[in-house]
């Protein structure tokens, strides 16, 4: 359930709160009360996780609310989310736009990584104190993907000490439902220690279509090297690390492939690991 769809208004005025400290403080106190009044809602909990000064927006900032929710027909479970909203101080907003260049800023403003957030299943490549953490999040059958991605793995394996490279599993299951085998597979053998399971995926040749579980598992360990059954790829905890990298992936706004971060900051160009010193 989307916590958002109960937020009728798009622009809201945020001068009944003046009493708050700060536009954060204004922002969590006016969007806990209107959640609040839904019925639906059992206990809420708004917290502004970080904040992004707009370039060419004076007085603007873009907000990023994590949301901690109950509902009183599941009073069990616990839904967090993340949203965006946009404040000058009196105002806010769920939509952005410059008029001189066409910006909408809800496509491009994105949470940064932080340094507690990387997890060490995801390190593939690097020391985990090497000088630069980056992330990648990509799906192996994803033509964009194969484009960068083994490149770019390939080239910061060679500088261990320069970059901890971390892999988040992101298959676009709409159009690429054979991701989901390889991922899963992908999980299994780098658990069982084979080499450069990242890297190879990308030489897999499979209908992106293909269904037949054991036909992509066939075309997987030929490439990748591995003896990855059915068997394997339905052990819960596989489940549980796809689980991790897409729900991160989620957190971060991440909603194409393949996007990479470097220091916590998404890179728009993918380029950047290539002239960090």
């Amino acid at each position: 359930m989307s916590l958002m769809l109960k937020l009728l208004a798009i622009t809201l005025l945020l001068t009944s709160l003046s009493y708050a400290k700060t536009t954060s403080e204004k922002l969590e106190n006016y969007l806990t009360e209107k959640y609040e009044d839904n019925e639906n809602i059992k206990t809420i909990i708004v917290k502004v996780e970080e904040v992004k000064v707009l370039e060419g927006m004076k007085g603007w900032n873009a907000y990023i609310v994590g949301l901690s929710a109950t509902l009183k027909n599941k009073p069990r479970e616990l839904i967090k989310q993340k949203v965006i909203w946009f404040s000058n101080g009196s105002m806010i907003t769920k939509e952005l736009t410059n008029l001189s260049n066409g910006d909408n800023y809800a496509d491009e403003v994105k949470p940064d990584i932080k340094a507690s957030e990387y997890s060490k299943e995801n390190l593939v490549y690097g020391n985990e104190n090497a000088k630069y953490k980056v992330a990648i999040f990509s799906d192996p059958l994803c033509p964009f993907c194969k484009d960068f991605a083994p490149e770019a793995l390939k080239y910061m394996k060679k500088y261990p000490k320069k970059f901890a490279v971390y892999y988040y599993h992101f298959p676009l299951l709409r159009i690429h439902p054979a991701s989901a085998i390889i991922t899963r597979a992908a999980v299994v053998a780098q658990r069982a220690g084979v080499k450069d399971v990242s890297i190879k995926m990308y030489d897999i040749e499979v209908n992106a279509k293909e269904k037949d579980v054991e036909k992509i598992l066939m075309a997987f360990n030929r490439v990748v090297g591995s003896h990855v059954t059915q068997k394997n790829i339905q052990d819960p905890s596989v489940s549980e690390a796809i689980n991790h990298d897409t729900s991160f992936a989620t957190d971060l706004f991440v909603s194409g492939t393949p996007t990479i971060y470097l220091d916590g900051k998404i890179d728009k160009t993918r380029k950047k690991y290539k002239t960090v010193k």
